[in-house]
């Protein structure tokens, strides 16, 4: 299998899940990992793996104020990122949708305007690397709407046109913007979840699969594919989703009276 090595990389939303997952794998693969995450004791614990290879740098990417000191913190750890991969989030379900707006904001926060943090904080170093990668982590959620998933489905499709437009922008320079939409993923955020998942994969498995892509210089990195080609063909076929799958999914029988 084809490895990222040699590389300075920045990984979000390191303290657990998927970020974790990647931050050993690719540290263990040779290359320079700044951790980040929210909490300096698990991102400290990440870090005594693979010392040597680890840099730790705690922030809150959804903290716009905290993180205008972010570049300068990145600056002093390294001179140049080769590649970003954004993997902080988090996920809230509207229950009996309750449409509580800080909800909302708290789930955008984290998922769309902590990845806008991210590539601000790390684009002056990535344009010092000869081959950078911005890539960030989204969600097959996006491709069809949930029962339940109007806060975190509509965050990460936001977070899949934002991506499109940064391409777009800048298809003429070195940057390759990544989009990552994984599936169901054994981490921290599923383990509270209270339905069934199909084809759940552990967080090493994910890491996997997302490594693999990159190596491939893929621009769209989904999996697994027994879930999302599915569920693309379903996207694409609207009236068969709303139909047929989405009347068996909600729970909601009548409206709220006040």
């Amino acid at each position: 299998m084809k490895e990222i090595r040699n590389k300075t990389l920045w990984v979000t939303g390191a303290s657990s899940g998927i970020g974790r997952a990647l931050s050993l794998r690719l540290a263990r693969h040779n290359n320079i990992v700044i951790a980040s995450g929210r909490r300096f004791e698990a991102l400290a614990e990440l870090q005594t793996h693979c010392p040597e290879r680890i840099r730790v740098l705690d922030c809150d990417v959804a903290d716009d104020a905290a993180m205008t000191a972010v570049p300068e913190r990145l600056g002093a750890l390294s001179g140049h990122l080769d590649m970003v991969i954004a993997c902080a989030g988090t996920c809230e379900y509207d229950d009996d949708l309750q449409l509580d707006g800080s909800t909302y904001r708290q789930v955008f926060d984290a998922n769309f305007f902590g990845v806008v943090n991210t590539l601000r904080s790390a684009l002056p170093l990535l344009a010092a690397s000869p081959a950078p990668v911005f890539a960030a982590l989204g969600s097959l959620s996006s491709v069809v709407p949930f029962p339940r998933a109007e806060a975190y489905g509509s965050s990460k499709a936001a977070l899949d046109y934002f991506l499109g437009a940064v391409r777009a922008d800048l298809c003429r320079t070195p940057l390759k913007v990544v989009r990552i939409r994984p599936g169901f993923v054994r981490t921290p955020l599923t383990a509270r979840n209270d339905f069934g998942m199909p084809f759940l994969m552990s967080a090493e498995q994910a890491a996997e699969r997302i490594e693999l892509g990159l190596c491939k210089g893929r621009s769209s990195i989904d999996f697994p594919r027994r879930l999302s080609w599915p569920l693309r063909l379903l996207g694409s076929c609207s009236a068969l989703w709303f139909y047929l799958f989405a009347p068996k999914m909600t729970r909601i029988r009548r409206l709220r009276k006040r």
